[in-house]
């Protein structure tokens, strides 16, 4: 199977130095932790933060240092997993598991990342409601602006994403410090929090609802990913000082985020705990109550810009989880603005709509409910997270020892078991808010969940069971045939001249090795030039044509003169071509250029509706050439 690059756009963009000063390294090396933790702070877990504060005082701050315990550990094997296979953790789902599980895996993948994105635009809508007075419904619609919000960023690379990302996360400590700082907590009594006690069962399900909450199952798909931004060397000693400097980057990003969520918790209690408010857990009621608590206008205005930080930096890191996914499991990659744009309609649509029949009141349900829905899909992502880095045919040495696989397996089954719990309760819960139509509920969500353990079941003894064929039946290499000599041609035979100059349309989606075997196969070494040819369509591209220079187009450049420096070691003449703008006519333009007289392009097999998200380009190529035109067949995966 040709292994294609995650996130190929910015896949290996950022040089990670192995000589100099240590801070150069680490300065490389940070921002992909970082990244995944901003999903351990965005506003869905301000909630349970908050109820936790206001109702138990410092008394469960330590499920919130064993949730991130958890959760450091997690990421670790995650950035493990991308720095030593090169692949994160939806591909290396596809390549484990057959098709029919597959399938609901990214199913499950996506409902996850919608719930996650629901968080963040109520998040992002209340706080603009708080800060500007914003109708609420008005405050979602709103929020679909933040489609243009990656699509603009990431134009300048990813280390310009990962700064904007840290100056939202920096907005969070900073607004949480003044609030700190105002209500003047009790230190001693935070320090006692973090000797383990449950006051009650509420505390219980509430220390639950932290648990859930904390490991977001998206940011182990966005951070095996993103450690492969990060150009490290293959030696063994360098691919071991990677794992080690991603190590600290994941242990000082999650601390972070441990210290902004325990900072929530912190505020509640020293302000409404204190002050006997211990009901609170709506993030409206927590704004409003501040004022008049601390005696000062800002707490309310920090309070809410804090809020929009962190709906704002989840936005990006949720998008970028998404076309994760989405080219992991299905091999398949769409427009990034129209995948943006799918991501929140699927998140805005159901707010607006609750908002619109039930009211703005119960924005807050809606709020548990994506924080339920994330539960369900976390043990998807963490048992085969657990299975890969534990796989020494696909880590080698690197695959964790034994006593991190006790660890692992150990943190994976206290998150399923307490997640398991909070399903059982929350479906309790609408049975019996249900009232005499409890029943039907019941009897629906009894059989969806009987089948989802049976899901999680065949997720987790797959890979043992894979193994252990593998061991029994070890595998068989075939022995090619021998060449048989055929008869000679008879006369009525020609010999017809090979292509000479060919060109390959490449687009860089992961399928481009298909599209040079086809044009290796016409060629003829000595006789045939390979033109291989790639259009960046970058706004700076479209805007300055050939004297653009921005990021994409310096990536799409060095990605040709690799592949051509490769064809020339097979003994084929190559050059490349690259242009900018119109695909259609650029290539046509290029095509001509040279003389071609055969064009291989790649057909994903759609049409109608479907070029509107993937774009045409063929039809509009074979009117302007006078070239040949092969076309190899793309969909259908590898």
């Amino acid at each position: 199977m040709k292994r294609h690059e995650s996130l190929s756009e910015v896949h290996e963009t950022v040089f990670v130095p192995t000589q100099g000063h240590w801070w150069r390294r680490w300065l490389a090396i940070t921002g992909p932790a970082l990244m995944a933790a901003v999903g351990y702070m965005d506003p869905g877990n301000w909630a349970t933060d908050i109820a936790a504060g206001s109702r138990y005082n410092y008394a469960l701050i330590w499920v919130l240092l064993m949730s991130n315990l958890m959760a450091i550990l997690l990421q670790s094997l995650a950035a493990r997993l991308g720095i030593v296979s090169r692949r994160d953790l939806a591909q290396v789902c596809r390549e484990e598991y057959p098709a029919f599980v597959n399938i609901p895996l990214y199913v499950l993948a996506e409902i996850a990342i919608t719930a996650t994105d629901l968080a963040e635009v109520l998040g992002s809508a209340i706080a603009l409601q708080l800060l500007f007075g914003l109708p609420l419904i008005y405050g979602v619609l709103l929020t679909a602006l933040d489609t243009l919000l990656l699509l603009v960023l990431s134009r300048f690379g990813i280390r310009k994403l990962e700064s904007v990302v840290l100056a939202l996360v920096g907005t969070i400590g900073a607004a949480f410090f003044v609030e700190i700082a105002l209500g003047q907590p009790d230190w001693g009594g935070i320090v006692r929090g973090f000797v383990p006690s449950l006051p009650d069962a509420t505390a219980l399900y509430i220390a639950i609802g932290i648990l859930g909450a904390t490991v977001m199952p998206h940011n182990l798909y966005l951070h095996s990913a993103l450690v492969q931004t990060r150009k490290v060397g293959r030696k063994p000693e360098e691919i071991k000082t990677a794992i080690r400097w991603n190590n600290i980057d994941t242990g000082v990003a999650l601390n972070l985020a441990f210290f902004i969520n325990a900072a929530i918790m912190v505020m509640a209690a020293a302000v409404f705990y204190r002050n006997g408010y211990f009901g609170v857990a709506d993030i409206q009621d927590a704004r409003h109550l501040l004022e008049p608590l601390l005696g000062t206008a800002i707490a309310p205005i920090a309070f809410a810009v804090a809020l929009l930080a962190s709906g704002q930096s989840s936005t990006v890191t949720g998008t970028l989880a998404g076309q994760i996914v989405m080219e992991g499991y299905l091999n398949l990659r769409i427009r990034p603005w129209l995948r943006r744009l799918i991501t929140r309609s699927l998140a805005v649509v159901p707010a607006v709509l609750v908002i619109y029949y039930s009211g703005e009141n119960a924005t807050g349900e809606l709020l548990v409910l994506s924080q339920v829905i994330l539960s369900l899909q976390l043990p998807f992502a963490v048992i085969p997270l657990v299975h890969a880095v534990a796989d020494r045919e696909r880590m080698g040495a690197f695959a964790i020892p034994r006593w991190v696989q006790a660890l692992a397996w150990g943190t994976a089954s206290v998150i399923v078991g307490l997640n398991i719990k909070l399903v059982q309760d929350e479906i309790a819960n609408w049975a019996a808010g249900a009232g005499r139509y409890g029943w039907l509920v019941q009897s629906t969500l009894f059989p969806l969940a009987v089948v989802f353990l049976a899901l999680l079941a065949y997720v987790t003894v797959h890979p043992w069971l894979k193994k252990r064929r593998a061991e029994r039946w070890p595998r068989v290499f075939a022995v090619p045939h021998k060449q048989v000599a055929r008869p000679s041609p008879t006369a009525a035979a020609f010999s017809p001249m090979p292509y000479r100059r060919v060109a390959v349309a490449l687009d860089f989606s992961g399928n481009d090795w298909r599209l040079l075997e086809a044009a290796l196969r016409v060629a003829a070494p000595g006789e045939s030039t390979l033109y291989l040819m790639h259009v960046a369509e970058s706004p700076a591209a479209r805007a300055l044509g050939q004297e653009a220079d921005d990021l994409e187009v310096a990536v799409d450049r060095r990605r040709l003169q690799n592949l051509a420096e490769t064809v020339q070691a097979m003994g084929v003449q190559a050059a490349w071509r690259l242009g900018t703008g119109n695909p259609a006519t650029e290539l046509a333009r290029m095509v001509n250029e040279v003389e071609a007289d055969l064009v291989i392009v790649g057909g994903h097999g759609h049409a109608g509706i479907a070029d509107l998200v993937f774009g045409t380009t063929i039809g509009n190529l074979r009117h302007r050439i006078a070239a040949s035109m092969l076309v190899v067949p793309l969909a259908g995966g590898e």
